[in-house]
């Protein structure tokens, strides 16, 4: 299995349609919740299944703006929450807890069974339609988890594919992990420690102070969270970066490590 992730390049209507579904996930992850944790109090052992049959018979006739949206976002919202308890049961996780806007913005949805086939730069998802990638996908999946970071919205999935082997020549190099350096290699090379935290240290104290004057979740707060967080994503994106290109450049020069400290 293979996953990738990839920006979806979006219009002021489809990234509506984005939010309201990733909102429509994040009620049912919570209305999950909160009846989960009523059901134990009162004796009961709740399962996704019960969860979406509860949903579907009793609840979603109540709110007529469900009927707009996919109904494979609830199903896999209950699905997730089952999951976490899951992982809360073998010490895997924390208790689940309640998702909030702007730090739980994602939803995944399928093709009923059928597969879901992304080729070139445009791609028909279901029921969301056609959306536009800054890149070439070629690949063919089950199911489609579309996220928000920042104000930017992106596209992931896993996929199968078979790995082509390539008879090479194997060089042993040892690899040291430092804190000055990001990595030495024992042929001598080094690549050097990027620091983007400290160096956006500046930018990010600004903007808090900025967010902690406005009002909460009025229009300018809001404002202020989005530019937060983008500072924040460049700050990952520089260090993921970084690990990528020595990570390729070990893989291209045919290079396997073998200490790493």
């Amino acid at each position: 299995m293979k996953s990738i992730r990839t920006k979806l390049k979006l219009n002021n209507k489809q990234k509506t349609l984005m939010a309201q579904h990733a909102g429509y996930s994040r009620w049912c992850y919570n209305w999950g919740l909160s009846l989960w944790n009523a059901a134990y109090k009162d004796g009961f052992k709740p399962n996704a299944r019960k969860l979406r049959d509860v949903f579907t018979n009793h609840t979603k006739p109540l709110y007529p703006w469900m009927k707009n949206l996919s109904s494979k976002v609830y199903q896999y919202a209950f699905i997730n929450l089952s999951e976490a308890f899951k992982r809360f049961f073998k010490g895997l996780g924390k208790y689940p807890r309640f998702k909030k806007k702007g730090r739980s913005d994602s939803f995944t949805i399928d093709n009923c069974g059928k597969p879901i086939e992304l080729n070139g730069w445009n791609h028909k998802l279901p029921f969301i339609g056609m959306v536009k990638t800054y890149e070439p996908i070629e690949a063919t999946t089950q199911k489609i988890t579309i996220s928000r970071q920042a104000s930017d919205w992106y596209l992931s999935c896993s996929y199968e594919f078979t790995p082509t082997a390539t008879s090479k020549t194997t060089e042993v190099v040892g690899v040291d992990l430092g804190i000055k350096t990001l990595a030495t290699l024992s042929t001598g090379e080094i690549f050097k420690s990027v620091k983007p935290y400290r160096q956006a240290q500046n930018r990010l104290a600004k903007l808090q102070r900025q967010l902690s004057r406005k009002v909460k979740h009025s229009n300018n707060w809001y404002k202020v969270v989005i530019k937060l967080a983008k500072q924040h994503r460049q700050v990952a994106n520089i260090r993921k970066d970084a690990l990528d290109k020595l990570t390729t450049y070990l893989a291209k020069v045919r290079l396997v490590p073998v200490r790493s400290l």
